[in-house]
């Protein structure tokens, strides 16, 4: 080799080299450039700015308690009690929890010295903070809520106006308004989940609960249970029920349409290429559209109900069957279907028993999957369409003041997908394996 071809070699070398050493930089600089265009494009720093903390611990804790409200109304000096306000979980009048002293001054103990009376005068208000002192509240008609700090200065726990005052502190909250005065007190636990105020089972210990029950009064305890006025336990049985009912109807009802139609988009039983290329467009169309938007035209078109959203995950639930029906058939095995023939079968008869029988374990295995994964579907849709489980989720939600039912409906959600699950799993093995786990 002369030095001519050894420097040749060299140089290329170096320039091998020298393009190893451009792409090692530049591609983390490009992924680097492109991910601060996300982190800005998308509003990041904006998004980072407006999170709080506080309101997260206060979401986070409304999902595992509850809140009592001790109520004024500053209009004719009622006091009301009632679990997270509601009229459901009120108090009868004239009584309250051993915290709530009601008499013509209403003394509310929150707990660790911290303190909060009604005053008749003026509507006035009281809250003694330990390490802090006593702030004092007087409601005018004209002037608003005057305010009155032991230090002259308002801390930065309290959020103050002329019309409204809210004071925050880690034993409770109190609001007030020229129309009412409130203080909210937390709770672990979800109160009144079993039985309501009203309920002679109230209170009592789970053991005395179930002495009753094999007493004789088993049918009262339930009866009370399931018409829970507060969590309406009969009510998400029953929205439950719909949203599994509206995912099988849909996942059926698209399977037996989508069937006869793969026959005309598989290639080895629709000879005709333009019935082919029209059926497996028309797939494509019915698949390529969401069942969100196919569930907010056909509102429109049928009007609100669990049907109209069984009948969006049917249509799009066609084409995504009908492409992965025709992909089997175009699968099978044409000896099996000429053994059939050969005993004089008809063409439906060759379908039968020549055709069907060997898709059948990819039929089953895709129907389930998709009855499993349209369970989760139907939740969402059931919100927009206003049937299920989906729907009271969403009434929760906006009402931004019950969280714990969201949590309570989020899990119970939770509950049915792994049941669907494992109730799709357990029909493949008996459909398919005949219940020997494959093998």
């Amino acid at each position: 080799m002369t030095m001519l071809d050894t420097a040749d070699l060299k140089g290329s070398a170096d320039r091998v080299m020298s393009r190893k050493r451009i792409v090692s930089f530049a591609l983390p600089a490009l992924v680097l450039t492109y991910l601060a265009y996300v982190f800005f494009a998308f509003g990041v720093p904006d998004l980072i700015a407006k999170a709080s903390g506080a309101n997260a611990r206060a979401l986070m804790a409304d999902t595992y308690s509850h809140k009592v409200h001790v109520t004024r109304d500053n209009r004719n000096g009622t006091v009301r009690v009632a679990i997270e306000g509601e009229s459901k979980g009120a108090y009868p009048e004239g009584a309250s929890p051993d915290w709530v002293a009601l008499g013509e001054e209403t003394i509310i103990d929150l707990g660790g010295g911290h303190i909060v009376t009604y005053l008749p005068e003026n509507n006035g208000v009281t809250y003694n903070v330990p390490g802090y002192g006593l702030m004092t509240f007087k409601v005018s008609r004209s002037q608003g809520v005057i305010q009155d700090y032991p230090t002259g200065d308002i801390p930065n726990w309290v959020n103050a106006s002329k019309n409204r005052v809210a004071v925050t502190t880690e034993a409770g909250r109190l609001s007030i308004t020229r129309n009412r005065t409130e203080v909210f007190r937390y709770f672990v636990g979800w109160e009144l989940f079993f039985f309501t105020l009203d309920s002679p089972y109230h209170g009592l210990e789970f053991g005395e609960v179930v002495g009753r029950a094999f007493g004789g009064e088993a049918g009262a305890i339930a009866q009370d249970f399931w018409t829970n006025k507060m969590w309406r336990h009969g009510d998400v049985a029953w929205a439950i029920f719909e949203t599994i009912l509206m995912a099988f109807l849909g996942t059926m009802g698209g399977a037996i349409v989508a069937l006869p139609l793969a026959f005309l988009a598989a290639r080895n039983f629709a000879p005709l290429v333009a019935v082919r290329m029209a059926t497996r467009r028309l797939f494509d169309f019915i698949r390529g559209v969401d069942a969100l938007i196919w569930t907010i035209i056909l509102s429109r078109a049928f009007g609100l109900g669990p049907l109209t959203g069984a009948l969006a995950i049917l249509i799009t639930d066609t084409g995504t069957f009908g492409k992965l029906f025709s992909e089997a058939l175009e699968n099978v095995d044409k000896k099996q279907m000429e053994g059939v023939q050969s005993t004089g079968a008809k063409p439906i008869q060759r379908y039968r028993f020549g055709v069907i029988p060997q898709i059948t374990p990819v039929l089953i295995s895709q129907i389930l999957y998709f009855l499993e994964s349209n369970t989760r579907s139907a939740t969402v849709i059931g919100a927009i369409t206003g049937g299920g489980i989906g729907l009271l989720l969403t009434q929760a939600i906006i009402t931004q003041k019950d969280w714990e039912e969201v949590s309570y409906y989020i899990m119970l959600i939770v509950v049915m997908v792994v049941f669907m699950d494992w109730l799709s799993g357990l029909l493949r093995r008996k459909l398919i394996t005949g219940g020997k786990d494959g093998h």
